[in-house]
């Protein structure tokens, strides 16, 4: 008998008919067929894929999440979901120790990053009304988008060559009263490319602008970027914990199934702006329901479960949830040693994280950026019809705004130039990267 199981047996025994009960060979058949139209996916699994931000959630978070599932508990009120409420408690503390944040800080779990991002610029609009959110132009879109959500208006500033927020240049703009918040994106999408933290706090300190920082990506790297084999400048890291409000996503580098993501504000006071009123809801427990805090309402309990129960296998530690992390830069910086020593390959930013960008560039060569997008589509055919071997990356259309920084050889001839992406985020592309990259340049010929 399972926990779960044992548990129920506990209660006086009932007529149990589930809801819409079917028949065992109608439902068999069902799961069956399902089998089937699953294997319409790429192979997120395997380290052939490099493509995309996805990975296998850690087996642990899998039987965490379907244990919990059972029960169905819903982190709103406390009567929906007491027990993972706690747990959700537990974990979104240790990750605020992660980040050095106070242990009076306030924080909850969210459906996704998107849904953290918006609390965030959500409080970011209460704190300061009508005020601008500034974000670089490799920001995800997600801020625009949001901002245009909550009618807020928004500055967009440049990167520099490495795809970093221009500091200079939020510091230099004439509407610089405008701003009342700044969204650092640590680790972008596109590149990881981490924003300069340290020199935005300091800024904004000096100008009264909260700071946000985005986390959904890069968050975890925070664990690492103290260390020497990770080769990471860790002044930006540190500056996390200065930052007004930090978003992380544990089902990106945290191991954890979609969905959830994370929002954490170094002020609790901030949680007044979250008061409602709900007279059948928070009944239960004089205690703070979780739904106090946080603008969705109904959420799995499940996804608590899951992270908290990762977190005791693999803490926050280096030695702990860090040895992925560790791996996946090792992978990136293979790959990016191994694109420098090919002349037929151009790095397009050296890697902050695990994400590795590559022109089909000869170095050195004069070329349009038509024909650089060229052989970058073929180069990317060609890997992923290989028949026998495929090898999944992705395409990364570079504006000229960043490329013609990042690639000073390139000839604009439009305004975007397609080049190879990956991402290696799975340990075992630590031992690839290379071969990974001479397939690249074999493609791209």
């Amino acid at each position: 008998m399972d926990a779960i199981a044992e548990w129920e047996s506990g209660w006086a025994a009932f007529d149990r008919s589930a809801d819409g009960e079917v028949p065992f060979e109608r439902a068999a058949a069902a799961i069956d067929e399902l089998g089937i139209r699953l294997r319409d996916n790429y192979p997120y699994f395997h380290p052939a894929y490099a493509g995309q931000m996805i990975k296998p959630p850690h087996p642990v978070a899998l039987a965490a999440y379907a244990m919990a599932a059972r029960i169905n508990p819903n982190n709103h009120a406390l009567d929906g979901g007491p027990a993972t409420a706690a747990l959700e408690r537990e974990a979104v503390a240790q990750i605020a120790s992660m980040f050095d944040y106070p242990v009076d800080c306030l924080g909850h779990l969210t459906s996704s990053g998107t849904i953290a991002n918006l609390e965030a610029l959500w409080i970011a609009s209460r704190v300061r009304p009508g005020a601008a959110v500034a974000f670089s132009e490799e920001a995800h879109y997600t801020h625009g988008r949001m901002c245009s959500v909550l009618g807020l208006p928004t500055v967009v500033v440049p990167v520099d060559a490495r795809g970093r927020m221009d500091v200079a240049r939020l510091a230099s703009r004439t509407d610089k009263d405008r701003i009342g918040t700044v969204v650092a994106t640590m680790g972008t999408t596109a590149s990881g490319a981490v924003d300069p933290l340290h020199e935005i706090v300091e800024l904004a300190a000096m100008r009264g602008w909260r700071v946000h920082a985005d986390g959904a990506y890069g968050g975890f790297f925070r664990i690492i970027a103290q260390a020497s084999e990770a080769r990471m400048e860790a002044a930006p890291w540190l500056a996390l914990a200065d930052a007004d409000s930090i978003v992380v996503d544990p089902h990106k580098h945290g191991l954890q199934p979609y969905g959830c993501g994370c929002v954490l504000f170094r002020d609790a006071a901030v949680g007044a702006y979250y008061k409602h009123d709900s007279p059948y809801t928070y009944f239960t427990s004089k205690d703070l329901h979780l739904g106090e805090i946080s603008l969705e309402c109904s959420r799995a309990g499940a996804s608590a479960a899951a992270l908290w129960a990762t977190l005791r296998c693999l803490p926050l530690t280096a030695a702990g949830l860090g040895r992925g992390l560790l791996a996946s830069r090792a992978a990136a910086l293979a790959a990016f040693d191994r694109a420098c020593a090919l002349p037929a390959l151009t790095p397009v930013i050296e890697p902050a994280l695990d994400i590795f960008t590559v022109a089909p560039l000869a170095r050195g060569a004069r070329d349009r950026a038509s024909d650089v997008s060229a052989r970058t589509q073929a180069a990317f055919d060609a890997l992923t019809a290989h028949e026998s071997d495929p090898l999944y990356v992705a395409v990364w259309r570079l504006p000229r705004s960043l490329g013609s920084l990042a690639l000073p050889d390139v000839v604009w001839d439009r305004e975007e130039c397609a080049v190879l992406r990956s991402v290696l985020m799975k340990p075992e592309h630590r031992e690839r990267a290379a071969a990974i990259v001479d397939r690249m340049a074999t493609a791209a010929v």
